[in-house]
């Protein structure tokens, strides 16, 4: 969907093969930087975690801020290493993923970018220093090992032309670093609207990691935590729309779609779908011990075969960090906040979201 919006062209060029196998690498760099990266995202969770038992206890935690920069830094080092570890390089690169993110979210969809020179010249100018970035990235990194095993190293063992690793680094750092924001920003929100699947979560978080580190090994017994993530999609319609560039030309009934129409998909709707979720505005992790439920997520792409790797990605890095805080701290909602989304291409709270925070005895 991203290619298509950012106007990438190679993603549509050559045979089904060659597409499948572009793929299979991408979503392989994705696996191996979550495999190699664990204890990176838990370090960076203690860091937050750090952070907010400083705090007085009753001051307000502004929520999107924290996860945003605590994605930024996760997406940042998983994808293209250490050099992110320097906070000058991370403000840097998150001035020109707002910049070009804001656009694709709104201005791209609404048609109004191309209607503001001001606009276009500011998102244009963001994207060609965030590929100059990824350019810088890249070069530094071929041919050559490091400790860790970031996403653009896959890409780099690959068969790829430098425009196809430059596209696909691209995709992965504004893709993840969005879904991650979002998808940890409602989950802990939701959290503390519900003192019972908070509590919940705990008890299994202190049954199956006791006081130790998560692993990668440990994430597959951590069921209700994805119960908690994927009930957090769903409540949140983290993405409610998918958008595809239409190939050929198409019929839907007796309409006729143009060849490279944006198609877009309602997700948002079949989310929230009373015939497929029972209460579907209320959140409740529980739904999930249900089978069905599953595979009504999966279908629709947010589970399973079907998973997005950068939903994939935020999945393990929600769960890392909420191992984390959920064994540190009580989460307690603002009183009298009232919560709206703002619904794009990934769904956000249209104003920042407080919470504030209490240490667990």
């Amino acid at each position: 969907m991203l290619k298509s919006l950012l106007r990438y062209q190679s993603s549509l060029n050559g045979d089904t093969g060659e597409s499948h196998m572009r793929r299979k690498l991408y979503e392989n760099g994705v696996t191996k930087s979550l495999q190699s990266n664990v204890a990176l995202i838990q370090k960076l969770s203690e860091e937050l975690l750090a952070k907010w038992l400083s705090l007085p206890e009753a001051q307000h935690v502004p929520l999107c801020q924290h996860m945003l920069g605590f994605a930024m830094k996760s997406v940042t080092q998983t994808a293209m290493g250490s050099s992110f570890e320097d906070d000058r390089e991370v403000i840097r690169f998150r001035r020109h993923h707002d910049a070009i993110w804001s656009e694709i979210g709104k201005g791209f969809l609404d048609g109004s970018l191309d209607k503001n020179m001001t606009r276009k010249k500011h998102y244009e100018d963001a994207l060609v220093e965030m590929e100059s970035i990824l350019k810088k990235v890249t070069k530094e990194r071929r041919g050559r090992s490091f400790n860790r095993h970031v996403f653009v190293d896959t890409l780099l063992q690959g068969s790829l032309s430098d425009q196809q690793i430059l596209e696909d680094t691209m995709i992965f750092s504004l893709a993840g670093c969005v879904i991650t924001a979002n998808l940890c920003t409602w989950a802990v929100y939701f959290l503390t609207t519900s003192e019972d699947v908070q509590q919940n979560l705990y008890k299994e978080l202190d049954r199956v990691l006791g006081k130790g580190p998560i692993t990668h090994e440990k994430m597959e017994q951590l069921r209700y935590c994805r119960q908690v993530l994927c009930e957090t999609v769903r409540t949140a319609k983290l993405t409610p729309i998918a958008a595809q560039l239409q190939e050929l030309e198409g019929r839907v009934d007796q309409h006729t779609i143009p060849k490279e129409t944006l198609v877009l998909y309602a997700l948002g709707v079949m989310l929230q779908d009373s015939s497929s979720w029972p209460s579907p505005y209320k959140f409740d992790p529980d739904r999930f011990n249900e089978e069905l439920a599953m595979k009504n997520l999966s279908l629709l792409g947010f589970s399973g075969s079907q998973e997005c790797p950068e939903l994939r990605f935020a999945y393990m890095v929600a769960t890392v960090l909420l191992s984390v805080l959920v064994r540190k701290l009580y989460l307690h909602p603002v009183k009298g906040q009232v919560m709206e989304a703002k619904y794009e291409l990934v769904t956000s709270p249209k104003e920042e979201a407080w919470i504030t925070v209490s240490k667990r005895s």
